[in-house]
């Protein structure tokens, strides 16, 4: 069937670039991708593949297959944009390749159906919604979407540095993020008599030096730096008595997250306070570390090789950069997860807002969403075979 695959795949490429112009004038941002919603929709139904959404947030998920039958493979993409300044505007802006990721899903669905193929389990494809604030794919856990699932696959467009454009890998090491807000409260006073008064400023200094001082294992990449710090008002002759501000923390494993900020959180609370100051900590986003499971990176790799061909199947990248996609398979311990690594010649970097990529390159995604799930899923009938 892979034969067919390719044909069908040469026979699209402009349909699958014009899908992708489509949803990249689309842009949305976390929990309000309602027109890119409404988009998939409208494309499913002219497509006549079975789809559902949620009646208080946004999203779609699509079936090929029965209900009941077994087993249950999903292909994953993310949907929204950044905000950010794009040429002087600010705007919602698809610099992250979300769009690339809703595309090539999309057409993998409609590959699979037009080739005939008959699944021997089900097939279901997650359109998700607010991966960029880290809780898009928690909170579809908490919606039972994953609940039947035995396998998912995931995709992200890669930046020219880390995977060869016209390559892709069965994996992405993504690394772990922690993002925390703090508040430091003191004491006014005057600043001739600043003995009077607790300065928040002074606690903002051993805090940053605190954070800056813990000491790594360093055979294990991870970094921990205070990156937003606000504090005093206009007038200098006051000591201030209020601050504001956030961390960042980044460890290349779960466990090494789980240190890290264990000992981030303790030394903040002894520098913070050692001048009398009152801190306040509030987590405000975990992205786990991928999970890797070689089974799947084995199965994506041979989809690869047949489709692109053996010496377009690259290694797997280590970046530091997180990925809610890995939040699936640490809620739901012995779900089968990969995300394949395209190769798409993008620069200068992800989230950059002038990001660009070869879209020819979005064939190639789609080829080995569709060869995946198809490798997982069975055998296609005698007369596509």
């Amino acid at each position: 069937m892979i034969d067919q695959l390719k044909q069908w795949i040469e026979a699209n490429r402009e349909k699958i670039e014009a899908t992708y112009h489509e949803l990249h004038g689309l842009a949305e941002v976390s929990w309000k991708e309602h027109r890119s919603t409404a988009y998939l929709c409208r494309e499913l139904e002219a497509m006549g593949i079975a789809y559902e959404t949620f009646p208080d947030i946004t999203g779609v998920i699509a079936y090929v297959g029965e209900e009941e039958a077994t087993p249950v493979v999903g292909l994953r993409a993310d949907m929204d944009a950044l905000w950010q300044l794009v040429d002087g505007n600010w705007q919602a802006n698809h610099s992250c390749g979300h769009d690339a990721h809703m595309t090539m899903a999309l057409h993998a669905l409609r590959c699979v159906k037009e080739l005939g193929f008959e699944p021997q389990g089900r097939l279901k494809v997650i359109f998700q919604p607010a991966e960029e604030t880290g809780e898009g794919a928690r909170t579809l856990v908490q919606h039972g979407v994953i609940d039947d699932l035995d396998h998912l696959i995931g995709i992200h467009v890669r930046p020219y540095f880390e995977v060869p454009s016209g390559s892709a890998s069965p994996a992405i090491r993504h690394g772990a993020i922690s993002q925390v807000r703090g508040k430091l409260k003191g004491e006014q006073a005057h600043a001739a008599r600043p003995n009077l008064g607790t300065n928040v400023v002074d606690a903002l200094s051993l805090l940053i030096t605190a954070v800056n001082a813990v000491k790594v294992d360093p055979t294990t990449p991870m970094s921990a730096k205070v990156t937003m710090v606000k504090a005093g008002g206009d007038n200098l002759n006051i000591i201030p008595d209020e601050a504001q501000f956030g961390l960042d923390l980044r460890a290349q494993t779960n466990e090494a997250m789980e240190w890290l900020l264990a000992r981030v959180l303790q030394a903040i609370e002894v520098a913070a306070t050692a001048n009398g100051a009152v801190v306040e900590l509030e987590p405000v986003m975990q992205l786990h570390a991928a999970v890797p499971n070689g089974e799947m990176e084995q199965l994506v790799a041979s989809a690869i090789a047949e489709t692109l061909g053996e010496e377009k199947l690259a290694p797997a990248p280590v970046t530091p950069g997180g990925e809610d996609f890995h939040c699936y398979a640490v809620e739901k311990p012995g779900l089968a997860t990969t995300m394949i690594g395209l190769g798409t010649g993008l620069s200068p970097g992800l989230h950059h807002p002038q990001m660009r990529f070869d879209l020819g390159t979005l064939a190639n995604g789609v080829a080995v969403m569709a060869a995946s799930a198809i490798k997982l899923l069975g055998h296609a009938p005698e007369n596509n075979s």
